[in-house]
């Protein structure tokens, strides 16, 4: 389960349209799966993928970032406040473990894998290994950025992935954005 937090869902400094939703979704689906994991975007609040932290630059606006070609957010997911926190209705009592992301300030991190530079692992797929896991299943927020880059990285490590399209809400930041990730995950090998 992808960054089902306050600060994506309705009412958040980055909320994904119709994001509450995948909440609903998670829960209702959670008992069919032997392990669930969540991650959660966890940044310290001088990110510097944050727009406020950089002079001239426009939330949405593209830049570089380290090397790395970056898109400029809102302030979200500061750690230790409301819109880090998983959202209240989740039921946290079906998760195993959750998985920290996004805490190095000098590099974002989409994937519940790696880093946007893959430099440093979460430990995710480690995890994953050492539970016997062959095969998951990814869904959340947002199907364009975060799901995107943490199913490429699942099948990348070997495991069989399947993106749960209903339990997904996308950003859409330029029209079409949801449907061409859905596309390039599905040529990585993504069941959909």
């Amino acid at each position: 389960m992808v960054d089902l937090q306050n600060d994506f869902v309705e009412g958040g400094a980055l909320a994904v349209p119709d994001g509450m939703a995948v909440v609903a979704i998670a829960n209702q689906i959670m008992a069919n799966f032997d392990l669930v994991v969540a991650t959660q975007d966890w940044h310290p609040a001088d990110h510097q993928s944050f727009a406020s932290q950089h002079l001239g630059v426009s939330i949405g606006q593209q830049f570089l970032l380290n090397g790395l070609p970056q898109t400029a957010w809102p302030d979200h997911c500061i750690q230790e406040t409301f819109g880090a926190e998983l959202v209240a209705s989740l039921e946290t009592h079906g998760i195993s473990k959750i998985v920290r992301k996004g805490t190095d300030k000098s590099i974002d991190s989409y994937s519940g894998f790696y880093d946007n530079g893959h430099q440093k692992s979460t430990g995710l797929a480690e995890f994953l290994r050492s539970k016997g896991v062959d095969q998951v299943a990814v869904m959340g927020l947002a199907t364009d950025y975060c799901v995107r880059f943490t199913a490429l990285d699942a099948v990348n490590e070997g495991f069989e992935t399947t993106l749960l399209l209903d339990g997904c809400r996308g950003v859409e930041l330029q029209p079409g954005d949801i449907a061409k990730a859905i596309e390039e995950l599905k040529q990585a090998g993504v069941k959909v």
